[in-house]
């Protein structure tokens, strides 16, 4: 199916990561031309640059806590011959895999989630917003943001409320805030978030390996299955794409095969029989 996204340049970010990497991958598919942003290492990055070459993905890489580092990746981004950035795909974010409460979560590790899942998502969005005010009407006519929330975001999540807490302002308060503020500068721009269950990620596959949270994951699930990668990607460009979802903005699509809820008690924590 035509998406209308060949030479559309995207930037993607974390898109060295499970998701991110697939996401790239759905969009030099279509014909996009990638800009695909890393934060330590470009090497998993190297296949999709030697399949579709480098006239179609670049490899950039920027800390996206720093207002000066993002700066550069946009100014890298559109130097080359991809032009201005026309689709934002804001996918990065870490999980931290140890559990702990509110009461005993370091303010060190919350001020870092929070700069790493949102703040950052915030400086690049800003950083976007920016060059597509004086951009043409050509750049902003297939202008879009697709954000990667979580289920934790609308669900919360029992020893990760700093992850929680950073997804659920992306799917939310900073979603409908820009939704609205984008059509101001490009009439046709969209913004909307996609809120992923557990998915198959270097980021989780440790602590999928665990019985006890790989039940948590399926127990409220009625696919009974963890999602992949794949099945995220063919999502963010049904929404990138200007062609299929030119009157979609403001929503947030949970891809979690069905999930109703954090699982809180299990039989033996009531004291019943399973």
């Amino acid at each position: 199916m035509d998406l209308g996204l060949s030479d559309v340049h995207v930037l993607v970010t974390g898109a060295s990561g499970g998701i991110g990497f697939e996401i790239a991958r759905a969009f030099a598919e279509q014909g996009a031309k990638v800009t695909a942003q890393y934060n330590t290492s470009h090497a998993p990055l190297q296949p999709l640059i030697s399949q579709y070459g480098a006239n179609f993905v670049q490899a950039l890489q920027a800390n996206l806590t720093e207002e000066d580092a993002v700066e550069k990746l946009f100014r890298e981004a559109t130097g080359s011959s991809f032009g201005e950035v026309q689709v934002l795909v804001l996918n990065h974010g870490i999980w931290p895999t140890a559990d702990e409460p509110v009461w005993k979560l370091p303010l060190e590790r919350w001020k870092r989630t929070i700069d790493t899942n949102l703040t950052s998502t915030f400086i690049v969005a800003k950083e976007y917003l920016k060059r597509l005010e004086v951009s043409s009407t050509h750049i902003k006519d297939k202008a879009a943001i697709v954000m990667i929330g979580s289920t934790s975001g609308k669900f919360g999540e029992a020893g990760h409320a700093d992850y929680a807490a950073s997804k659920s302002a992306m799917m939310y308060g900073f979603t409908m805030s820009l939704k609205n503020e984008i059509v101001k500068i490009a009439p046709k721009g969209r913004v909307n978030t996609i809120g992923p269950g557990w998915v198959y990620t270097p980021m989780v596959e440790d602590a999928l390996k665990n019985p006890r949270i790989l039940y948590e994951a399926l127990a409220t699930t009625p696919m009974r299955k963890v999602g992949l990668p794949q099945d995220i990607a063919p999502q963010v460009l049904m929404l990138a794409s200007s062609k299929v979802s030119g009157h979609v903005t403001g929503q947030v699509l949970m891809i979690e095969g069905g999930m109703e809820g954090r699982l809180l008690n299990r039989a033996e924590d009531l004291g019943l029989s399973a």
